[in-house]
């Protein structure tokens, strides 16, 4: 569940490459279209919500095209393309837009991915933080959605049309270990200079917590090219250059393929005191 296009390659590339290659079903629900965010190429600025405002469908292209790129073939946006509207930052006009997914009730967007869960039937949810990893209103929004919906999908009193109810086993939140943070942006700026002109600041990256909170790690290495042409095919986003990247700010980001995600609920599949290394550990077949 991500809130925009470009979100979930960033976040989970590797994750879901991972999992698409093994077999398992891999379901991306994606929240807006992402019409508010800035663009890179100067040759499509044209696109720009200032401008005529149509960023959004040409990222539901980059989206599609990321997803070849990972092998996901089930990717939808929340209730159809364009349902809800990207927000924009926090505290700007566009918060307060008609349509835009941070003033949309909480219980009327989750309706529609009750619907989606009720089909799927997964076994695990990934998402947001109540934070939204670094406080996008989307990303709050996000996390908000996807609680409610699953809480909602297990209710047999609810919206019987929907579908039969159903549990999810396990729920993770995104997360960095600090270690792992820390080590990446000291490689970056080992090699500044000739990747990026700048680094992002450590805060710049969303889900950065303390290494304890962390309590499973997916080793994404062997999908690494995968993960790497996901985030290219977002080209109006990002920007990818010898393993690290950088968003529209042109400062330079770690590109993670080990991928980190905290247990927010559901049972843990590893021996006490260890990290998981698979999201389905523990799980009934």
């Amino acid at each position: 569940m991500h809130a925009h296009p470009d979100d979930e390659s960033i976040n989970n590339g590797a994750t879901m490459a991972k999992y698409a290659a093994e077999g398992a079903r891999v379901t991306l629900v994606t929240c807006t279209r992402g019409e508010e965010g800035e663009v890179i190429p100067p040759g499509l600025a044209h696109l720009a919500p200032d401008r005529e405002d149509r960023l959004g469908p040409h990222r539901v292209g980059e989206l599609d095209a990321a997803m070849r790129e990972l092998g996901v073939t089930d990717h939808r946006f929340l209730g159809g393309p364009g349902r809800f509207r990207d927000s924009g930052m926090m505290g700007v006009p566009q918060n307060h837009r008609e349509g835009a997914f941070w003033g949309t009730p909480v219980d009327i967007a989750a309706a529609h991915l009750v619907e989606v869960v009720r089909e799927v039937r997964p076994q695990v949810l990934v998402t947001y933080d109540p934070d939204g990893g670094y406080g996008h209103p989307d990303h709050i929004q996000a996390h908000r959605v996807a609680v409610r919906a699953a809480d909602l999908a297990a209710d047999p009193s609810y919206a019987p049309g929907l579908g039969a109810p159903h549990t999810i086993a396990k729920i993770y939140w995104n997360r960095v270990p600090r270690s792992a943070a820390e080590e990446g942006f000291a490689a970056l700026r080992a090699a500044t200079g000739t990747v990026f002109p700048g680094v992002a600041a450590l805060e710049d990256v969303p889900g950065v917590v303390d290494d304890e909170l962390v309590t499973t790690e997916i080793d994404g290495t062997p999908y690494a090219d995968r993960k790497t042409a996901a985030m290219c095919a977002h080209a109006t986003q990002i920007t990818v250059r010898d393993g690290f990247f950088a968003l529209s700010n042109n400062l330079g980001q770690p590109l993670f393929t080990r991928e980190w995600y905290q247990l927010a609920r559901g049972a843990s599949g590893a021996p006490a005191g260890e990290r998981e290394t698979d999201l389905f550990a523990g799980v009934a077949a």
